[in-house]
């Protein structure tokens, strides 16, 4: 189990994880939840709501790396996706967190269709001003030897949580585009990815994500601020 993403709707905290073998397409998104995150409360209590969607080998997607937006107008959307045919997307019923069984679709966000096995992966989706962001992660992030990793962050915007999204050069992110926002220096530091992007409007908008130090390959855990100039994103140090 892996990849867990929280976000607070309908009253609830909402877990999403992923549950799957590594590099492998059978793979489930489950949800658990709970009304407080207060460990010394008596209602804290996680509960199993089972299983959101899955997917299986003969599937073109994989049902992996979950992130939830919670729209401005109360609209939540499920983005997922590893690698096969890149990021899909489907909205959640607010108050099951389920997927909403009145809209059926499944959206493409992203893909890299002219790159072998499409590694693409580890998604964030955020609402800020007229734009929303996708971010993603790129190429392999956990090969035996830290140099050879080569995770990176991108990114792409639209006007809508569907998309369509773009880079900066205005390349589609269906068509294998993104603006590169991380990527590791071979030195100290490599394989940046994971990316989450917290949006607060008080305390200031932040980005999670992962990386290894160098030589030794150890992942540490890392907490940026995030701004944006001309609407872009750009982690500062």
């Amino acid at each position: 189990l892996w990849a867990p993403d929280i976000s607070f709707f309908s009253g609830l905290y909402h877990v999403y994880y992923a549950g799957s073998t590594f590099g492998s397409n059978t793979s489930v998104i489950g949800l658990v939840t709970n009304i407080t995150l207060d460990q010394t409360d008596p209602n804290y209590q996680w509960v199993d709501q089972g299983e959101v969607l899955g997917s299986v080998s003969s599937d073109d997607f994989n049902a992996l790396d979950p992130t939830v937006l919670v729209d401005t107008d109360g609209s939540v959307w499920l983005t997922y996706g590893s690698y096969w045919s890149g990021i899909k997307q489907q909205q959640i019923d607010p108050t099951t967190g389920m997927l909403l069984a009145s809209n059926p679709t499944v959206y493409s966000l992203a893909a890299r269709p002219n790159v072998q096995y499409d590694p693409i992966e580890g998604t964030s989706l955020v609402h800020k001003g007229s734009y929303y962001y996708l971010f993603a992660s790129f190429d392999n992030c956990c090969a035996s030897n830290p140099y050879q990793s080569n995770y990176r962050i991108m990114v792409g915007r639209g006007n809508g949580p569907n998309g369509p999204f773009a880079d900066r050069n205005g390349t589609p992110m269906l068509q294998g585009g993104g603006t590169q926002l991380l990527a590791g220096n071979e030195v100290t530091w490599n394989a940046p990815g994971g990316a989450t992007a917290y949006l607060d409007s008080q305390q200031g908008d932040i980005i999670v994500f992962h990386a290894l130090h160098l030589p030794d390959g150890g992942a540490y855990l890392f907490v940026n601020s995030l701004t944006w100039p001309n609407d872009w994103p750009q982690i500062q140090p």
